[in-house]
């Protein structure tokens, strides 16, 4: 019985391999497994190779699988650019229909399953999938019936016939498969989940669009690319019920200029985007910060630059997203590692930029916004709603009348903000400087006086903020220090566990606020540590260069890099940890 077993499915794009994974893991996550599934797919809109690979265990995961045990493969492409994930006891199950030939050099079992054929004399060769899903549940040891509430809930609007049909498919993929296993058949078998209590199954996207609903927002416009898109599709089917809309504007630079002026209104608004639009953005992200109006943008990460891998995995945007716009204005930089981090980071965005009147970027990536994984519900009694200083009231004039003093000069760098409407909270706003009423004003001393007054209010942020790095530190010392921010953590920590498991001395960092940088809470870490592993998914090192700037200890603090468009494993960390201690601590 195996309690950790991947599998994926491939073909060509448009052929269902999405719905063939999500069918399998919808009915695997409602069985009380923990999953994670990771998409690998073109960038063109019909055509080429795509998969789904899904971890499947009965503990916690959160990053995709070493390798696989079962490749579900629809074209020879598939065997050809998948089989050297197989282990040695893998096996490629194969549509007959295109006489599958396993590669000389693989070792694994090759069982050709006819897919199309089955499912053509049921009534409709697009039941092959149906009928893959079948020769799985014989190869897992899962139950037919398992699957009947899912099916039931995809085909049911179609008519009992056809849910009739799909589940005869399922069927008769379970039959032809257990029949060419024979006496092989439990080398695979799935353990049972120890634990079946309900769990939410949903992408970081997901998460991040939830949580924006749940901070108040009620209005999104957004230009749609990949891969933030997932998070205006979801809002366009919820913001409704609570009175709120989605608006595609006809580009990126509509879509955070009426955000601003949304938040300027009073009420919560936000985009999201991935790299060519955020460059679009930065000139509205400065006029944010100039006019201390809140706004929320999510910076979901690709390969860059340009076009160059728009459905692949990269973190290259750091920093552009933090040193990216002109001028110098107060900017405040999330990283969630995980879709619950994902979820209670977007609330604290809307907060955060309530509370400081300055922009907030959120800043996700492919593997953590498109991962399909399993999710404890959310704490709603952790929500709690900040405004900061909004008035919202009349407020009472003084005999002068002067204008109201929205940029009031305080002590904390942080103004009074009415929103309009408001009896006496008349004021200018404009992009360039000003005095307290918001009138233009160019005077050297106004200048500094208002400059300050905005690089000031986020001096306490990092004290204020919750947990801006997330510490896996059993000891004061150690021979070797990880670090990594968004969707890394889960490959690290697996990495971690395993040199722990060797008796190797092996601590773990995951930044979650990376701007303002938090140096002091991260400073004692790397102070206590030999060496440094940045993990990082760019080609130069952005990370670790700016850890670099901000802490110090530039001779202890190394890369690892991985740009090649596909997520970290835990082994190529591990592997990589273990060569470097071994140099240092073993062959020494």
């Amino acid at each position: 019985m195996k309690k950790d077993l991947s599998w994926k499915v491939g073909g060509q794009q448009g052929e269902g391999i999405e719905s063939t994974g999500e069918i399998l893991s919808k009915t695997l996550n409602r069985l009380g497994f923990y999953l994670y599934g990771y998409r690998h797919f073109s960038s063109r809109i019909k055509g080429g190779h795509t998969n789904n690979k899904i971890r499947i265990s009965t503990r916690k995961v959160q990053t995709v699988a070493d390798d696989l045990d079962i490749l579900l493969a629809f074209d020879q492409e598939t065997i050809d650019l998948n089989y050297h994930e197989l282990h040695e006891k893998g096996i490629i199950i194969a549509d007959t229909k295109f006489k599958p030939v396993k590669p000389e050099d693989s070792t694994v079992e090759l069982y050709p399953v006819p897919f199309t054929e089955i499912a053509s004399k049921l009534g409709t060769s697009l039941m092959k999938n149906m009928v893959a899903i079948g020769a799985t549940c014989a190869v897992m040891d899962l139950k037919i019936g398992d699957f009947s509430v899912v099916i039931q809930e995809i085909f049911g609007r179609k008519g009992g016939d056809m849910v009739g049909k799909n589940m005869e498919a399922i069927q008769e993929g379970y039959a032809y498969m257990q029949q060419s296993l024979g006496e092989k058949a439990s080398a695979l078998f799935l353990a049972k989940a120890e634990n079946n209590h309900k769990r939410m199954f949903m992408i970081g996207n997901d998460a991040i669009a939830l949580g924006a609903l749940t901070a108040g927002v009620r209005f999104m416009p957004a230009y749609p690319i990949t891969p933030a898109s997932d998070i205006m599709e979801y809002l366009i089917k919820k913001l409704p019920r609570v009175g709120g809309t989605v608006i595609q504007t006809e580009d990126e630079i509509a879509a955070v200029t009426m955000a601003i002026g949304t938040n300027y209104a009073g009420a919560r608004s936000f985009t999201a985007s991935s790299g060519p639009g955020i460059s679009l953005m930065m000139e509205a992200i400065g006029l944010s910060g100039m006019t201390e109006t809140p706004l929320v943008v999510v910076d979901t990460q690709r390969g860059g630059p340009s076009t160059g891998l728009p459905t692949k995995q990269e973190q290259s945007d750091l920093m552009a997203i933090i040193y990216g716009n002109h001028g110098e204005i107060p900017k405040v930089v999330i990283a969630p590692s995980t879709a619950e981090e994902a979820f209670y980071d977007t609330i604290e965005a809307f907060n955060i930029a309530d509370e400081y009147q300055c922009p907030v970027i959120l800043l996700s990536d492919l593997q953590l916004s498109l991962a399909k994984q399993t999710v404890e519900t959310f704490d709603f009694d952790k929500v709690h709603i900040r405004r900061g200083k909004l008035i919202t009231s009349d407020i009472e004039q003084t005999e002068e009348k002067d204008y109201f003093k929205r940029y009031e000069v305080t002590e904390d760098g942080i103004s009074p903000r009415v929103i309009p409407g408001v009896k006496g909270g008349i004021h200018h706003v404009t992009g360039v400087e000003h005095d307290e009423t918001g009138r233009p004003n160019e005077t050297a001393h106004n200048r500094k006086q208002q400059m300050d007054k905005r690089m000031r209010k986020l001096s306490n942020l990092t004290e204020r903020f919750p947990n801006p790095i997330t510490v896996n530190v059993p000891t004061k010392r150690t021979n070797l220090l990880l670090i990594g921010f968004n969707a890394t953590r889960g490959a690290i920590e697996e990495a971690v566990q395993r040199l722990r498991e060797e008796g190797l001395n092996v601590n773990h960092l995951q930044i979650r606020l990376i701007h303002p940088f938090p140096t002091a809470a991260i400073k004692p870490y790397i102070d206590g540590a030999d060496h440094v592993l940045v993990v990082e998914s760019n080609a130069t090192g952005q990370l670790a260069n700016i850890i670099k700037m901000n802490v110090g200890h530039v001779d202890k603090i190394q890369s690892m890099l991985k740009y090649d468009g596909d997520p970290f494993q835990p082994h190529y960390i591990y592997d990589a940890s273990k060569e470097l201690l071994e140099h240092v601590y073993i062959n020494n």
